[in-house]
């Protein structure tokens, strides 16, 4: 009995992908095994993925719409003022860091690589989501002037110092919510205009 209906293998595949990336790691994936799982034969994955790599772009690309989605629902229920959605957006941001850390590593990774265009283009939605939440602040005299991506910078290296603790055990992510917190309203007192 196949793992999936007909005409969805597609995300069959990359739900199985994701599975296995979050439990051994980008390195392990591999299409023949991801057929098995799905109860294909092994020739069956590559009407979608034609190689390893086209599935990994796959799932990294479904990672940035993910986090899109993600950042979008926060702001949207964070309400119009900038700081309660700084704080929602920074949450959110945190919780798919932790939450699937493998695979933001992977979007990170592949989104670098020569030829990545489109995962550059993915990644421009929930990045602008972000930029443009800093020129809001700037507009509305919350944060100081200046380009809005070196100020956004330093809130981005901010969450995902506090990640890279969450994820490598230096910090226990119960403490994740007071962390968030304090981070960004020090972001905000010390981005504040003088």
């Amino acid at each position: 009995m196949p793992a999936y209906h007909h005409g969805n293998l597609r995300p069959t595949l990359l739900a199985a992908a994701e599975r296995s990336l979050r439990q051994h790691g980008a390195e392990q994936l591999s299409l023949r095994e991801l057929a098995r799982e799905a109860g294909v034969s092994h020739a069956a994955p590559r009407r979608h993925f034609p190689d390893r790599q086209a599935l990994l772009d796959a799932l990294a690309e479904t990672g940035f719409a993910r986090l899109h989605t993600q950042l979008r629902a926060a702001l949207a229920a964070a309400g119009g003022d900038f700081g309660p959605r700084l704080h929602a957006i920074a949450a959110a941001y945190l919780r798919f860091a932790t939450e699937d850390a493998a695979l933001l590593e992977l979007m990170f990774t592949r989104k670098h690589r020569a030829g990545a265009d489109h995962l550059v283009e993915a990644a421009a939605a929930p990045f602008g989501l972000m930029h443009d939440l800093i020129a809001q602040g700037q507009a509305q005299g919350a944060l100081e002037p200046g380009d809005p991506q070196r100020v956004g910078v330093v809130l981005f290296a901010t969450l995902q110092g506090i990640a890279t603790l969450v994820n490598g055990n230096l910090v226990a992510p119960e403490l994740l919510d007071g962390i968030v917190q304090t981070a960004v309203d020090q972001f905000i007192r010390g981005s504040r205009r003088h």
